[in-house]
């Protein structure tokens, strides 16, 4: 297995035109790693590029972390469909490649008589998107299933599919099986240019010049700044910030589902959720930015979110908080993905990706390599991607410090470096050493987890920035 991964230094000879790439993808979040993913099928000279030093390192690791089923997207959409596709696909993938997922189910709360009128609704809205599963219950029921939940709800939509998933452990997923396929990684690559010709792209890179055949922009936030560097004005990306309160796992037998609120003129809305991890989310806000770096938390944000918070689940305000963060989406005041092929230019627009992105990424991936063999992109027969088993960071699932046979093969496995989230030495060890190795100590977090629980690493810190420090080149 021949592994090309680069972070520093020039890209060529990928800048030559005798070696030029067949596809490239901007944007390294869990679309771009999809397409990358997708077309490492065939047997092509495929590049992944992104600006940051880490797989996912954008929109896609400030997420709310739910598979969805698409019971509430726009019927006849893209979206709808793509989300539909890509939920079978992942939850297939994550059962395949270890990634943990539970599903817990979604309950969407009516607190008023309008919202509870409008639960029907919502109910055939699902039938129309092909999800015939939910149901509508009452406030006895409501209240049996969710024994926190604050005074008032009148009822629910039960939509039981909806689960949830690593938002950190997927991109990393499909990058990792792209690259052992021989995708080739460059990370710290930004594009500043784009050069069109008859027969492809030169691309401008912060580490050089890029040649290839076929492009595709999935470049999340920057989506609309790479289309308008070939020429067009289709979209504009509106960065909408997304604040969260993480809540100690202590909070989590408070929520039993994703608590989702009804839909209103003003969007979605706050909701209640458990993680993967053990934890507890609250949020998210939806502040629409100038500022695409904006992803810094506000006293007004986490106070809104707070008094939300205490409508549904009073007792979780009474719970420690882990963390606040907060994530910027891709918003392009259009309810729908802006994916768009351009025939004449070799060139595929991923845009608009909002946060189902995560549960339609694997769909989209297909849907943007069926778009580039429209355009002309030979794609031989698809072949097979190396097997992979990813580290599990699922507290429902096994993890290395209970596993006793494990330890006495390797006594790293239990020795333990971050107490708050049970992160050993031989996980931490196997991170630095991974196909795609982290560039930070918050790439090994999104790793392993250390540094993630309740001490935000004031215990284990030194520790980590230590192991980190000896395995860096």
């Amino acid at each position: 297995m021949t592994v090309t991964l680069t972070t520093a230094g020039p890209l060529s000879p990928a800048g030559d035109a005798e070696h030029a790439y067949d596809v490239t993808v901007v944007g390294a979040g869990v679309v771009g790693a999809a397409v990358a993913r997708e077309l490492a099928r065939h047997r092509l000279r495929t590049a992944l590029i992104d600006a940051a030093d880490d797989i996912g390192a954008g929109t896609s690791k400030a997420n709310t972390a739910i598979l969805h089923t698409g019971f509430d997207a726009v019927p006849g959409s893209l979206e709808a469909r793509l989300v539909r596709e890509g939920r079978d696909l992942l939850a297939a993938y994550a059962a395949e490649t270890g990634i943990p997922v539970e599903r817990v189910g979604a309950l969407l709360v009516a607190w008023d008589e309008d919202q509870l009128a409008a639960l029907p609704g919502l109910r055939d809205k699902a039938v129309r998107n092909g999800y015939h599963a939910s149901r509508l219950i009452g406030a006895d029921e409501l209240r049996a299933r969710e024994p926190h939940l604050g005074p008032g709800a009148l009822g629910a939509l039960d939509v039981p599919d909806e689960s949830i998933i690593c938002p950190w452990t997927t991109p990393l997923a499909f990058a990792t099986q792209a690259v052992r396929a021989g995708v080739h990684l460059h990370l710290n690559c930004r594009v500043q240019d784009i050069t069109a010709d008859a027969d492809g792209h030169t691309l401008a890179t912060s580490r050089g010049p890029l040649r290839t055949r076929y492009l595709v922009n999935a470049a999340g936030l920057h989506a609309d700044e790479i289309d308008r560097l070939l020429g067009h004005d289709v979209f504009t990306v509106t960065p909408r910030r997304g604040q969260l309160v993480v809540f100690d796992k202590l909070a989590r037998p408070l929520v039993g589902h994703i608590l989702l609120p009804v839909p209103g003129p003003a969007g979605k809305g706050v909701l209640v959720a458990p993680t993967v991890f053990g934890n507890v989310l609250l949020g998210p806000t939806a502040e629409d930015l100038d500022d695409k770096t904006a992803t810094g938390s506000t006293a007004d944000g986490i106070s809104l979110l707070r008094e939300k918070g205490r409508r549904i689940v009073p007792e979780l305000l009474d719970e420690e908080v882990t963390a606040v963060y907060a994530g910027l989406r891709a918003a392009t005041g259009q309810e729908d993905y802006r994916i768009q092929e351009y025939p004449g230019l070799r060139y595929v627009a991923v845009g608009g990706i909002r946060s189902t992105g995560l549960t339609a990424s694997m769909a989209i991936g297909r849907h943007v390599v069926g778009l580039l063999a429209d355009l002309g992109l030979g794609l031989a027969e698809p072949g097979e991607l190396p097997p992979l088993t990813m580290p599990n960071l699922g507290d429902a699932f096994p993890r290395p410090y209970r596993d006793a046979g494990r330890i006495a093969e390797d006594p790293a496995y239990g020795t333990l470096v971050c107490h708050c989230e049970q992160v050993t030495l031989g996980e931490i060890r196997d991170a630095l050493a991974s196909t795609i190795p982290p560039c930070s100590t918050d790439g090994l977090r999104r790793r392993t987890r250390a540094r993630g629980g309740r001490c935000q690493g004031f215990y284990c810190g030194a520790a980590v920035r230590a192991l980190f420090e000896e395995e860096r080149p």
